[in-house]
């Protein structure tokens, strides 16, 4: 009994040995069961859940490349600034920090509110601060409260070339001119934060991978010449108080564009503080009748057919004629006139008798030879394609009316190419304003535009439109306008100057009938004669008062070619008139200095961004403007530009001798200080001096130049800058209702 007793007691506790290993043993197979499961199965599954518990990727702004003019001027570029985030899982009082943050970022604290509760461990406050108001963010020293750096685009020119660059949104992207066109090869990839969070959503690291680069773009334009030619459209349109304007610069021989300025215009560095209409580039998008100037398509196109010469005497019928029953007055009743008077006093009774002669299916083909009723092919985005009507849609009086400038829809650059085509002798090039891409890898190269590894766009081979003899008659024909026709406030003085008026009534919206008030009144020639090396073209929208093309626009080509010409040493070739009507003019050293600088200070924090046109226009040529001087005010000899000191402590400016645009406006920017920067090439001035204490969010002045041995041009072109009205012409009388309408 006893020994029995024994062996059940032994055997007691083995089997409950047994039991728990077994249990333990099953308990470990089902765990290990469990995670080879999980590890196998749903392994990516839970990985990508503790991820998104635990980490968190934010874009930042990519980083555009740089726009440069063709002598590799900065248009374009792209500073680092700081943009404001928090972590809302370490703000403690989020309601406090809101209350605290709105009236430094100008806002709400409703609004701030609702973005630290849409997220706990990542949230944007506000993108791409300015100096000053980061710095006093960083005074209030909150916790959860941290600055990212991103790069915001900045234009250091403002106004200058505003339509043809473009501007940018919030996230870099593209949204007009050059900047939306190659948006693809300026913009980079964007660049990315990791933020790393515990399990109660605290951050507690953070690493980031920068943007790559994108392609600088080197354009066409020279920024001198563009500054003439919308400092001189300004001065125009503030004398005309015109609605809108428009002057493009082109180089016949190539096609390129040298300038093209438009009116009115904004500040690409504060888009949303000028009017949505101002951002429209007017030279590639306005549509409207061209009035005589189309003449030298009518004319050209009978001549290269053989159908008449420059000598023929055409009977003009005392200013009026009648087609299908209807009558078309001319601004003047002419009688006899050779071909050559007829396109030198814009006769509208000649211009059509001689289209009558052409033939429509003729006459239609060379308009479209010429480039109208189809895109120029520019290439900038945007355009329109005229209007045109097909053949089969044309009515009995559509010949007559488009020989002389109406029933068909042209936009300025389609123009101011046909011109080009007769002054380089009869080939039509494709306009183009992109001259080449620069890799990222030669962002910092500052050889010429064409050089150091560019990729250069090809451009298609030029089309013959007219033969080189036609183009030579047009040529001395053009020149009669000038000398003896209704041009003749164009004549240059020293160059041979060709050239045509127009004058177009625009569509009365009310009644459907050509307005005889509400004109387009333009101009469009070219200089010298015999070697053209530049063809402009000045469009003016509606002026007041005098509204002829010769009076109001061929002005505006002999200021803005006067100066292009000299400031690119052409050499003269006719003599120039006495001295006393040609007074000494600046060298092209000085336009090389003082042209682009003399626009309005660059000042990030400047909220006039949208100048008046005669605010603009009263900009002198040869003076700087100081920051906070007044855009018209002439500063004393040897005064220095002003500047807004601190009282007391501040920060202490640095040197900024020898310097280029980029590096100052980086400097400035990371110091927290607005760059006024005047001028081009390398720093020769700055107020404050180096070493002076200047308050945070204050103004330093900078003055650049290019260097002495690089400007070593002759100084025996002159260059005038008038901008005083032009002596009063007569304006020819038009009969209300009368269809005409092309005018001078």
């Amino acid at each position: 009994m006893g020994a029995s007793g024994t062996g059940k007691e032994v055997r007691g506790p083995l089997t409950r040995l047994m039991i728990v290993a077994v249990v333990l043993t099953l308990w470990t197979a089902a765990a290990l069961g469990r995670l080879t499961y999980l590890q196998l199965f749903h392994y990516s599954d839970y990985l990508a859940r503790a991820r998104r518990q635990q980490q968190r990727i934010v874009e930042i702004s990519p980083k555009r490349a740089d726009i440069f003019d063709r002598n590799l001027q900065e248009l374009a570029m792209s500073a680092t600034v700081d943009s404001l985030f928090a972590v809302p899982a370490e703000i403690a009082d989020p309601e406090l920090v809101a209350r605290l943050l709105a009236p430094v970022l100008n806002t709400s604290p409703e609004e701030i509110e609702s973005r630290l509760a849409g997220s706990r461990s990542f949230a944007w406050i506000a993108r791409k601060l300015p100096p000053a108001t980061a710095a006093r963010i960083r005074a209030l020293n909150l916790r959860g409260i941290y600055f990212q750096q991103e790069d915001e685009r900045f234009y250091p020119k403002r106004q200058l070339a505003a339509a043809v660059l473009g501007y940018v949104d919030i996230d870099e992207k593209g949204l007009g001119g050059i900047e939306y066109g190659l948006d693809n090869q300026i913009r980079s990839k964007a660049g990315r934060v990791l933020i790393l969070a515990d399990a109660r959503s605290r951050w507690y690291d953070s690493s980031d991978k920068r943007p790559d680069a994108g392609s600088s773009v080197v354009l066409t334009l020279d920024e001198n010449i563009q500054y003439i030619a919308e400092r001189e459209l300004a001065a125009a349109i503030a004398q005309t108080h015109a609605r809108a304007g428009t002057v493009i610069v082109q180089d016949p021989g190539s096609g390129e564009i040298l300038a093209m300025a438009n009116w009115p215009t904004f500040n690409p560095n504060a888009v949303a503080d000028g009017p949505p209409e101002a951002r429209m580039n007017r030279a590639i998008a306005a549509l409207y009748e061209p009035g005589s100037v189309f003449k030298i398509v009518t004319l050209s196109a009978a001549i290269d057919q053989g159908i008449t010469n420059a000598d023929e005497v055409v009977d003009c019928q005392m200013g009026a004629i009648y087609i299908a029953g209807h009558r078309i007055r001319d601004h003047k009743a002419y009688g006899l006139l050779t071909v050559s008077k007829i396109l030198a006093n814009s006769s509208d009774v000649g211009a059509i008798k001689i289209g009558l002669r052409l033939g429509a299916p003729k006459l239609y083909d060379y308009i479209r030879a010429y480039g109208f009723g189809s895109p120029s092919g520019i290439d900038l985005p945007g355009e329109s394609r005229g209007l045109l009507r097909r053949l089969d849609n044309w009515t009995p009086v559509s010949v007559g009316s488009i020989s002389m400038g109406q029933e068909i829809g042209v936009t300025p650059i389609q123009v101011v190419t046909a011109m080009s085509a007769i002054a380089n002798g009869g080939l039509l090039y494709r306009p183009h304003i992109v001259q080449a891409l620069r890799p990222p890898g030669d962002q910092g190269n500052t050889s010429p535009a064409g050089q150091a590894g560019e990729d250069q766009l090809p451009q298609p081979a030029p089309v013959r439109v007219i033969q080189p003899t036609t183009a030579a008659t047009m040529r001395r024909m053009l020149e009669g306008v000038v000398l003896e026709g209704t041009g003749k406030l164009a004549r240059l003085d020293g160059y041979t100057t060709a050239g045509k008026t127009g004058t177009a009534q625009k569509i009365d919206p009310a009644t459907g009938r050509y307005s005889s008030t509400q004109l387009i009144a333009s101009f469009v020639g070219f200089a010298p004669i015999n070697n053209p090396v530049l063809t402009v073209l000045v469009q003016l929208d509606s002026p007041v008062g005098p509204h002829d093309g010769g009076a109001v626009a061929a002005p505006v080509f002999k200021r803005v070619a006067q100066q292009v010409l000299a400031y690119r040493n052409i050499p003269r070739d006719v003599p120039l008139a006495l001295t006393a009507q040609n007074p000494p003019r600046a060298s092209k050293n000085e336009v090389a200095e003082a042209e682009v600088s003399d626009f309005d200070p660059v000042q990030l924090s400047d909220s006039a961004v949208y100048a008046s046109p005669a605010a603009l226009a009263a900009v002198p040529v040869s003076q700087g403007t100081a920051a906070g001087a007044s855009p018209g005010a002439t500063p004393e000899p040897g005064a220095a530009p002003t500047a807004e000191f601190a009282e007391g402590d501040g920060i202490v400016v640095p040197s900024l001798a020898g310097k280029n645009v980029r590096e100052v406006t980086e400097i400035s920017l990371k110091l927290g200080f607005n760059p006024v920067l005047v001028g081009s090439g390398l720093v020769q001035e700055q107020q404050p001096d180096a070493g002076a204490t200047l308050r945070r969010g204050g103004s330093v002045t900078v003055r650049f130049a290019r260097p002495v041995a690089a400007a070593s041009h002759p100084a025996s072109h002159a260059i005038s800058h008038p901008v005083s009205s032009p002596p009063p012409a007569a304006t020819p009388k038009r009969a209300a209702g009368d269809p005409s309408g092309s005018g001078q």
